[in-house]
């Protein structure tokens, strides 16, 4: 049997831990002159994924 693979771009953006899944924010990227400075602010930082979210996530990095 060849050994599974895990999703690459999976493994990039999340990051288990013993509260769930770590995330970075989406909109943070780039083109942040006509964003607020409040918004952006709010936007720093990492969050713990959703939990209806992880069971796929935890696929896609081939998690039991």
């Amino acid at each position: 049997m060849p050994k599974a693979k895990v999703h690459s771009g999976a493994a990039k953006r999340f990051k288990k831990t013993a509260a769930g899944f770590k995330h970075k924010h989406a909109f943070k990227s780039h083109i942040l002159t006509k964003m607020s400075t409040k918004r952006k602010r709010q936007l720093r930082g990492t969050g713990i994924l959703n939990g209806s979210d992880a069971p796929l996530v935890a696929r896609m990095l081939r998690q039991n």
